[in-house]
């Protein structure tokens, strides 16, 4: 009977397993960011709205060898918006740099002398800055952190504080997304 009801349980795992959902790529952002379709939400997208978002980044992972996943965050807004309809005009997202991650926006040799490791957001970073993702830096943290113009990658651009931005950010109609 053991036997029989461990069958019947690795049967149904595997069914389960074999009905869930499968993250997509995206169209904004092709190698990153992927999402799950959702076929009819409840609470509609507005797919005219102009959304305008500052994502506070400061956290990283503990691993330096794996990618920021609160910066892939960024690339999953910009594509699953765009596959419900918002028009890629639409969207316009900045994001505020600080603490921990910005070790995230050095260049590739000051990364690596730092942890030992190649830095694995560049690739996510020039997909994000090429979309038109502005990538702000605060010069708090940049200054403590000894994140130079030198050490750092040239996408960035810099603000007096990571406050700073997200106030004036608000100010001008973005809204906030912090982790």
């Amino acid at each position: 009977m053991k036997k029989l009801t461990f069958i019947f349980c690795v049967f149904a795992f595997a069914k389960a397993y074999a009905q869930q959902p499968v993250a997509q790529h995206g169209n904004v952002i092709a190698k990153f960011g992927k999402t799950y379709e959702v076929p009819n939400p409840d609470f509609k997208t507005d797919t005219d709205v102009v959304f305008k978002a500052v994502f506070d980044v400061s956290k990283a992972p503990e691993d330096k060898a794996k990618r920021n996943p609160y910066i892939e965050t960024i690339a999953r807004f910009l594509n699953m918006h765009e596959k419900a309809g918002v028009p890629a005009k639409n969207l316009h997202v900045r994001m505020a740099m600080h603490g921990q991650a910005s070790y995230g926006l050095l260049n590739n040799e000051a990364y690596k002398e730092k942890f030992g490791v190649d830095n694995p957001n560049i690739e996510l970073l020039e997909a994000i800055d090429k979309v038109g993702v502005d990538i702000i830096l605060c010069g708090q943290t940049a200054g403590a952190r000894n994140i130079t113009e030198d050490r750092r990658l040239p996408l960035t651009q810099t603000a007096l504080s990571a406050m700073t931005i997200l106030i004036q950010s608000q100010g001008e109609g973005f809204r906030l997304i912090a982790f």
